[in-house]
């Protein structure tokens, strides 16, 4: 009987050491990236919602579920940058806008990136989706498009440290229209397609003979699954951080299939169901291999809801992808950068949580140095502060202040409940702008017209209606100073300086209001 007892004891150490030893281990990381989907467009966070995100809200109840979450730009070219680096893409030489799928790299040669820094570490690395960050495309003539797409191409995922890619070079409205596998397309284009009867949903160009715009969310999804898949095949105990970019729904809003029509509000509510539903096909991949306890699985977007994804027919049907918040894809206001942002990490984080701390996508690289116990490298991650205490519990970061940055290139900088921006526009599509979106029924606004500056009390105004920097100078010179210095800094964290790529940079012009101490 005694040797039974302490045969049983044993096992229950053994077992013990085994589940400490699983929570102890390096966690696998899926990132999963929506392209172009409001806060709003998730049910958890919308009670209103014309539709419902079973699969997100499920995730939202296991895990924790950020209030105060933002992309690093209101665009989708200089968030991904962030994402990936750590560090805000206008400090590289993208200044405004967003790349083309043509154009070249732009994360710098020897960068450091979350993704190579989890290599570093004994990680399987994967990318599956829109890179959107510009490739060493070899060129047949002086034009961009004059690509030879028989021929490898350099400096895209493979060379910032992913050990696999699958996905296409940018937008799924932006040629060239080709799968790209590791370092090459798939296959050369044979045709060309025209723009897209108006309104403009996708540019004219090359298409190759396997591609289909309609067939991108669901190859992604299998694309994502099959790396899933095959890490539980190898059984080297190699843990994984696997990135998933989406290219939806961002346009060409194409719900496919049994999602055509599903939420019966618009298609744009029906592709983000498809999105929804894909998402549940990765997490089951996760769950069947038993990875899903020590896996850090985190879904966002790159930006706010963009217009041309149909904001009129989701006006008619009551939904607000912003949720009372002001503006949309491209601007300063809240609408452009705050994003649905949940975590789900069983082994570590409570769920059904709900978090109110500030963060940014750009805090994943930090987060994951934290959680290895790692310390960043001097000259990476400028901008990246870890969330990993508020997944442990905690219920703030370190973070205090985030930078926003817009479509024009525009700045702004939040502070607790402060927010100011040196612009007197939107800087991006909506009113007050001299460049109105062509899906929004606004006027061009002669700027000269507004006060310099804009300064929002975002617990009492959180839909920025009244601009108090008249009545706050204080507050206005204090965060322009601390703006600046950010900037010149060349980091917005503790560390040595570090150089920006230079200009031009005409965006930089209100700094003459607020000088240096």
């Amino acid at each position: 009987m005694v040797a039974r007892l302490l045969a049983l004891f044993g096992c229950c150490l053994a077992a013990a050491g085994f589940a400490a030893e699983s929570r102890s281990a390096k966690p696998n990381v899926v990132f999963i990236l929506a392209d172009d989907m409001g806060v709003g467009d998730v049910s958890a966070y919308n009670p209103r919602s014309a539709w419902r995100t079973p699969v997100l809200d499920r995730l939202a109840q296991d895990g924790i579920r950020f209030t105060d979450a933002h992309s690093a730009s209101a665009l989708c070219t200089p968030s991904r940058y962030a994402l990936l680096t750590g560090r805000y893409a206008w400090r590289s030489r993208l200044k405004q806008g967003v790349l083309q799928g043509y154009h070249g790299p732009l994360i710098e040669p020897g960068r450091q990136t979350v993704a190579a820094f989890l290599r570093g570490a004994g990680y399987a690395t994967a990318v599956v989706g829109k890179w959107h960050l510009g490739l060493d495309w070899v060129r047949t003539g002086p034009q961009l498009e004059d690509v030879d797409f028989a021929k490898p191409f350099g400096g895209g995922p493979l060379a910032v440290g992913f050990d696999r890619f699958f996905g296409i070079s940018a937008s799924l409205d932006m040629p060239p229209y080709v799968w790209l596998d590791q370092d090459r397309a798939t296959a050369v284009p044979t045709a060309k397609i025209g723009d897209s009867p108006a309104p403009k949903l996708w540019r004219g160009g090359p298409i190759g003979p396997d591609f289909k715009m309609d067939a991108v969310q669901t190859r992604f999804t299998d694309e994502a699954i099959a790396f899933v898949d095959a890490r539980a095949a190898a059984r080297d105990g190699k843990p994984f951080f696997l990135y998933v970019p989406l290219a939806s729904p961002h346009t060409p809003v194409l719900p496919t299939g049994e999602f055509d029509g599903k939420t019966r509000t618009t298609p744009y509510g029906d592709f983000v169901a498809q999105v929804d539903a894909d998402v549940g096909r990765l997490l089951a991949a996760l769950e069947r291999h038993g990875f899903a306890d020590n896996t850090l699985v985190i879904f966002t977007a790159d930006n706010g809801f963009a217009p041309p994804g149909g904001l009129d027919g989701l006006q008619k049907i009551g939904h607000d992808p912003a949720v009372g918040r002001r503006g949309v894809k491209a601007d300063l206001f809240e609408g452009g950068h705050r994003v649905p942002f949940i975590a789900r990490w069983p082994a570590v984080a409570r769920g059904g949580t709900v978090s109110p701390a500030l963060v940014g996508l750009h805090d994943l690289f930090a987060t994951c140095a934290e959680i290895l116990g790692r310390p960043l490298p001097a000259e990476a991650a400028e901008d990246s502060v870890s969330f990993l205490p508020v997944l442990r519990g905690e219920k703030t970061t370190a973070r205090t202040t985030l930078v926003n940055h817009s479509g024009e290139g525009r700045f702004a900088i939040r502070e607790g409940k402060w927010k100011l921006l040196l612009w007197p526009g939107s800087g991006g599509w909506s009113h007050p702008t001299p460049t109105p979106s062509p899906w929004l029924k606004v006027e061009k606004a002669d700027l000269a017209k507004f006060p310099p500056f804009q300064l929002y009390d975002l617990d009492a105004d959180p839909a920025e209606q009244t601009n108090l920097a008249a009545a706050h100078p204080d507050v206005v010179q204090r965060l322009g100073r601390l703006l600046r210095a950010d900037i010149e800094r060349g980091r917005s964290t503790p560390g040595a300086p570090q150089p920006n790529a230079a200009g031009p940079w005409p965006q930089l012009a209100w700094t003459a209001s607020f000088p240096a101490p």
